[in-house]
């Protein structure tokens, strides 16, 4: 059904405004049209009553149409306005346009074809126009709303970064803390392992049976609380970034020979069978010996830890790119996969009860872990539940002393001189990287 158009005639010419209304209703305009003799007349009836359309004459009694237009939009009243001029008022209908007249018709083409399509452009001019206006409104407040929502994320980025210093000052804290508590229980717990080395001295007295048995639990209990002591201490340093690795040219195979030694007993203990197989041409490296016994350590310990029966090989081999590889693989109880991620965290236990059946700090792998960060190296892990677990280290067979030493010496073995290159510890590999994902097909 066709619309019915809201019309204003504004004009103090009675001749005029019929001319205005009879073009409307040959052309077929379905209308209920409105007229005012002035600009007073005009503004009470826009301010009544919405319209469609209003055709205002220039040249009213009371005021001209440029102030009645002022008057419209001081007023807020939206409405397209068609502005009829004698001949030759073309110049000041174009200032009225830049008033805000939606457009203007000079009253000698008044006509019902001219009258009809201006009507119909003024119309559409306007709706475009509301429509432009409500789409920039609309993106006005979006852009308000963007920018309470940029304050109320600044606001939380800067609560966050709070948060964030009191964490970093509270992780300091808790590190300098643990360094220093570590380092103050070292000492008694040395006096307490040393004196009851001594009593274990025959040439210091002969103990009962009974006596020997409790100095030897104070022994082995104090060697077990200053290796717990010593992995909270070198965390602690780790941490914050205070040790350093201290390169020098050793024997691969002589370390990790006196390091399985040194656990065989742990081993026996459990009745677990520890086996070596050392595949290298050439057993030379440049590396901190010190960190590379830690590290064959802390994997030995934690596969003892978690195997009850079977066995524990620890398989040495050389690799391309002068790299060297260390594993150690056992039939312990295994690692889920959903704990994969999580197995290098610090102080993180797959069992972290306080009736857990595996005890200790929760650092060992960690340790290892920045430690074959720090070497350039990488650190896989293989394992199935109820099967066993592989740890692989891949190191470069040459680092450099974090002071910056970088001259390796030439050494004489054999009669065949043996040189390492320099190698910068800057420069990330692409393999500098460690995976914790299950490798099925990963051998040594």
């Amino acid at each position: 059904m066709e619309e019915t158009l809201r019309i204003l005639v504004v004009d103090d010419d009675e001749v005029d405004r019929m001319a205005v209304r009879r073009a409307l209703m040959q052309a077929g305009v379905k209308m209920e049209l409105s007229e005012a003799g002035n600009g007073h007349e005009a503004l009470l009836a826009l301010t009544n009553t919405t319209f469609n359309c209003v055709f205002l004459d220039y040249r009213l009694p009371d005021q001209d149409g440029l102030t009645l237009i002022h008057r419209i939009h001081a007023s807020e009243i939206k409405v397209p306005l068609v502005v009829l001029t004698a001949q030759g008022d073309e110049q000041i209908a174009v200032e009225l346009m830049k008033a805000g007249a939606t457009d203007y018709l000079s009253k000698s083409r008044v006509s019902s074809e001219t009258l009809a399509q201006v009507l119909r452009n003024a119309m559409r001019v306007y709706r475009a126009e509301m429509q432009a206006n409500l789409a920039l409104q609309q993106l006005k407040e979006s852009h308000e709303q963007l920018i309470r929502k940029n304050q109320e994320l600044e606001r939380q980025r800067q609560q966050i970064q709070l948060q964030n210093f009191k964490l970093i000052e509270a992780s300091r804290l808790k590190t300098q803390f643990l360094a220093t508590m570590s380092h103050e229980l070292r000492t008694p717990m040395n006096a307490i392992i040393g004196f009851s080395q001594i009593l274990l001295r025959p040439k210091f007295g002969q103990l009962t049976p009974q006596q020997t048995d409790m100095v030897e639990r104070i022994l082995n209990n104090g060697k077990h609380l200053l290796m717990l002591l010593n992995e909270v201490l070198d965390f602690s340093k780790l941490e914050a970034g205070r040790l350093e690795l201290k390169s020098e040219l050793f024997d691969l195979t002589k370390v990790v020979n006196a390091t399985v030694t040194e656990m065989q007993s742990l081993a026996e203990a459990k009745k677990i069978a520890l086996q070596i197989q050392i595949i290298l041409e050439n057993p030379w490296v440049f590396n901190d010996s010190v960190r590379v016994r830690q590290i064959l350590i802390n994997l030995l310990s934690n596969a003892i830890k978690f195997t009850e029966t079977g066995s524990i090989w620890v398989e040495v081999k050389e690799l391309p790119e002068n790299r060297i590889a260390i594993a150690v693989r056992d039939t312990g109880i295994g690692i889920a996969p959903k704990d994969f991620q999580h197995i290098f965290e610090a102080f993180r236990q797959v069992d972290q009860s306080l009736t857990r059946k595996y005890p200790g700090t929760g650092l060992g792998l960690a340790i290892v872990d920045s430690l074959v960060r720090m070497m350039r190296g990488i650190i896989f892990i293989e394992s199935e539940l109820g099967v066993g677990s592989m740890f692989k280290v891949e190191l470069p067979r040459q680092i450099l002393s974090q002071n910056g030493a970088g001259n390796i010496p030439a050494l004489n073995v054999d009669g065949e001189n043996i040189f390492f290159s320099a190698h910068n510890p800057h420069q990330s590999s692409p393999q500098s990287r460690r995976s914790s994902m299950r490798y099925p097909h990963l051998k040594l």
